[in-house]
């Protein structure tokens, strides 16, 4: 059997956890379950409805306590999209009373994020972005001057989706609080693949999704801290007056049952995710010059591997090894379509052609030993003679 009908008869190598995540078995059992018994309204008054309803507010506690927060911090979302449209826009609306019209965020934030704020600033808002260095970390002493009263919220993703690299929450926290700002993280790829947790960041807010720790898409949440008055986009009774509409019952169970079963195994998870990473990026490495890991030697997610193999183009890169079985990306799932350059590798300084050849391969729980060995065999085999055939000039790119 030939290496090209071997790869189409096997399932892909997934490395392209930091998109979506398969549903564990445990969420899809618990969602089938309440779409065949228990599907009244969970507003409703009737016994029907009051099961739902207590179903609800049990899945709301088993999420509170996975995040670590309280029960009434918590409001269900259809995603992390909504959770920060909610955060941006509910601030202005907040602060706009006090003359707090002004946004601080980071230069690499989530797309979806960032076309907000665009639209936001064509319409008037002020718009300011903290850069970050080379290796991607946040510039700490440039967020200290960009705060001030008239900001209306700060808000920083917990760890980059791109690179992995883990932003400095905790002192962001302590910069906010000192100038009165309210702050909000996009902890959408910090849930389930960190042990830090709602209560001990420091934040106001936090938003993330369902789907990005193996529970189903199509629900996420926004936390907020207890005592801190929050407008609604959508005006309705439900989530105490916060995000208006019926509850998305069964993916909040299976939302909660995902988070269960993070809880039970976040620390074999992480400590098996790490030793993968770290072997696949001493591999690869290994393999030619020419490959060069953005965020190298910084503190990152144990999952991510953003890298380039020289000035290859990412998605000839990636075509070659969906061909040899081997699935990964370039970047944000939303925005992955190869045409543009990464604002995150521009912001840490990469050239636009270098950005262009990054991709980026993110393992998941169920990554294996054999499936790394794999992956590096076939670049190996597809890949560096691509680097010989284009003439890398090797030194040039590493001083580069």
């Amino acid at each position: 059997m030939g290496m090209s009908t071997l790869a189409a008869a096997l399932p892909p190598v997934y490395l392209d956890h930091n998109a979506t995540t398969a549903v564990a078995p445990e969420a899809v059992q618990e969602m089938i379950d309440v779409l065949e018994r228990v599907w009244a309204n969970p507003s409703s008054t009737h016994g029907p409805g009051q099961a739902a309803r207590r179903l609800l507010a049990d899945a709301r506690n088993r999420v509170a306590t996975f995040l670590g927060c309280q029960a009434t911090e918590l409001v269900f979302t259809s995603g992390a999209t909504e959770a920060n449209h909610i955060a941006l826009l509910g601030a202005l609306a907040r602060g706009k009373a006090e003359g707090c019209t002004r946004l601080v965020l980071s230069a690499v934030e989530h797309p979806g994020l960032l076309a907000l704020a665009a639209r936001l600033r064509s319409e008037g808002t002020p718009v300011e972005l903290i850069p970050v260095n080379a290796s991607g970390q946040l510039n700490l002493e440039a967020a200290r001057a960009l705060l001030g009263p008239d900001v209306a919220l700060l808000s920083v993703m917990g760890a980059n989706n791109e690179t992995g690299v883990l932003m400095p929450v905790r002192e962001l926290a302590e910069l906010a609080r000192a100038q009165g700002v309210p702050f909000h993280v996009d902890a959408t790829q910090l849930v389930g693949k960190s042990g830090l947790r709602f209560d001990a960041s420091g934040a106001d807010l936090w938003s993330l999704s369902a789907h990005k720790l193996h529970g189903p898409k199509g629900v996420g949440a926004l936390l907020i801290r207890r005592g801190l008055s929050w407008p609604a986009l959508q005006a309705g009774r439900q989530e105490r007056n916060r995000r208006g509409g019926t509850e998305n019952l069964p993916g909040i169970v299976g939302f909660a049952a995902a988070a269960e079963r993070a809880a039970r195994t976040l620390a074999d998870d992480l400590a098996h995710l790490r030793a993968l990473r770290d072997q696949l990026e001493a591999s690869l490495k290994a393999l030619h010059p020419a490959v060069q890991i953005h965020g190298d030697g910084v503190a990152r997610l144990p999952n991510t591997v953003c890298l380039r193999f020289g000035t290859l183009d990412a998605e000839q890169v990636l075509n070659k090894l969906e061909r040899a079985g081997v699935v990964a990306s370039s970047g944000a799932a939303c925005t992955a379509s190869g045409t543009q350059p990464s604002h995150v590798l521009l912001a840490m300084g990469a050239t636009a052609l270098e950005a262009k050849a990054s991709v980026r391969l993110s393992l998941g729980r169920h990554t294996q030993e054999r499936e790394i060995a794999h992956t590096v065999a076939v670049v190996r085999r597809v890949i560096v003679p691509l680097l010989a055939a284009a003439d890398v000039d090797v030194e040039t790119r590493i001083a580069a």
